[in-house]
């Protein structure tokens, strides 16, 4: 067996594993994560990997094997970013229900990798945009995207890059609310993924209090269903974050009731014992 050989079956053995640990039972995602390289987004070898209690700790060699495991990969690890854990993701991407011909933003892209297996889930009928604020994320995202014609990479703001409607919004960073842009350009059957953190959401394990939530949204008409169906520790979305709304998001995650989410509103004017979040202009509430 050749070493492509065994690193093919190294990564068809990944990417069963890691839907399984979340329940995920999918061919499509399965062949994406299988044959997606994980090594062709994150740069030269050896790879920072971030262990619980010890920070950063690099692989002992280049060899890409190491790299199909459950765990985050710093891709700019003096800033703390890194390449997202696949379980979540397979989780997320299940739920998002990505389909071949399907139009969808990445939101915080990073170096790509999850955009591309979006990429390979949309399939060449389909068309991914990928925005990355960082510019040097974004520039290492172009160069790895490259050889994928159905993605598009945009240096930007994701709360204000305007895009077309799309099937599928993709979040990959914590707010504090969702932008209006993420709504507006949702499809009508469109699905948003967005994940609501605390300011403790990203950094903070210290106890089992929830800090970060991901949601399912999904349009139906001028309606939104809303649904947790994920905690989260992630990195913070810089230009959907503020200090009033993060306080109403504590509120909430300390009140409890974040499974009896049902709707997202765009206005506040629904009454205060059917709303688990209220924002100046919209809320998350019970039926």
């Amino acid at each position: 067996m050749t070493d492509a050989e065994k690193l093919k079956a190294v990564r068809h053995a990944y990417a069963r594993r890691i839907l399984a640990s979340v329940g995920v039972e999918d061919a499509r995602i399965q062949q994406a994560f299988a044959e997606v390289p994980r090594e062709d987004f994150l740069g030269q070898g050896p790879w920072p990997i971030s262990r619980f209690g010890l920070g950063y700790v690099y692989t002992p060699s280049a060899d890409p094997a190491y790299l199909y495991t459950d765990d985050l990969v710093g891709i700019a690890p003096e800033r703390h970013i890194n390449n997202g854990e696949p379980s979540l993701h397979a989780h997320l991407l299940w739920f998002a229900q990505l389909a071949e011909g399907d139009q969808i933003v990445h939101v915080g892209t990073g170096t790509g990798y999850y955009t591309a297996i979006m990429a390979h889930l949309a399939g060449p009928s389909g068309h991914v945009t990928g925005i990355e604020l960082e510019p040097d994320l974004a520039e290492r995202s172009k160069e790895y995207l490259a050889a994928y014609p159905n993605v598009e990479v945009i240096q930007g703001d994701g709360t204000e890059v305007p895009f077309e409607p799309a099937d599928v919004i993709y979040v990959n960073a914590g707010a504090t609310r969702p932008a209006n842009i993420w709504l507006d350009r949702l499809k009508d059957g469109g699905r948003l993924v967005l994940p609501l953190t605390t300011d403790d959401g990203y950094s903070s394990f210290s106890d089992m209090r929830p800090r970060g939530a991901v949601f399912l949204i999904t349009r139906k008409g001028d309606e939104f269903s809303a649904r947790c169906v994920s905690g989260v520790a992630i990195y913070p979305c810089a230009g959907m974050r503020d200090a009033k709304s993060e306080k109403a998001l504590a509120r909430a995650f300390g009140n409890g009731g974040l499974k009896r989410v049902t709707r997202l509103y765009r206005t506040n004017e629904i009454p205060n014992d059917r709303c688990w979040l209220k924002g100046d202009d919209w809320c998350l509430a019970y039926d």
